[in-house]
């Protein structure tokens, strides 16, 4: 009987999650946490390679009105990691409120408001910024294939 649960386990363990699976609620939640974590003054590497294990390699990212392409290559999550270093600690000032998350078919829709004030890398200037943003989050085999972000 130990050796057939264990047979059992190993089988269960080898699958992929498939996102009817997935609580969508919960990791919608938990996506949210995640990404508000990476955007805290004192937020480290840890908290974006945590985010970053919500996606699948070949990401796709649309970030509306800024960036129309919603594409997925092989390098999307490594992409999100870079610009994500980039603006890593930039912010002096954070805060973001979670509105509501609406669990679809192989979709997540989030939406939240945020404020901010930092300094940018590039130019050093001080600013200071608020957005309300719905993101919708396709998911594949329980991880994000493609955010569409809309901010205001």
């Amino acid at each position: 009987m130990k050796k057939l649960c264990l047979f059992l386990l190993s089988i269960s363990s080898s699958l992929s999650i498939n996102a009817d699976e997935v609580d969508l609620t919960e990791f919608g939640q938990s996506y949210f946490a995640a990404w508000k974590a990476t955007q805290a003054p004192n937020a480290s590497k840890q908290d974006i390679e945590h985010y970053l294990s919500f996606f699948k390699d070949d990401l796709g990212h649309q970030h509306l009105p800024y960036d129309a392409d919603d594409s997925r290559t092989s390098e999307g999550k490594d992409s999100m990691r870079n610009g994500m270093n980039y603006y890593l600690g930039a912010h002096t000032d954070y805060s973001a409120e979670l509105s509501q998350v609406v669990p679809a078919y192989h979709v997540v829709m989030i939406t939240y408001s945020t404020k901010s004030s930092g300094i940018h890398p590039q130019t050093k200037e001080v600013v200071h910024q608020s957005y309300d943003t719905m993101e919708v989050l396709e998911i594949e085999d329980g991880k994000v294939s493609v955010i569409r972000k809309y901010s205001q």
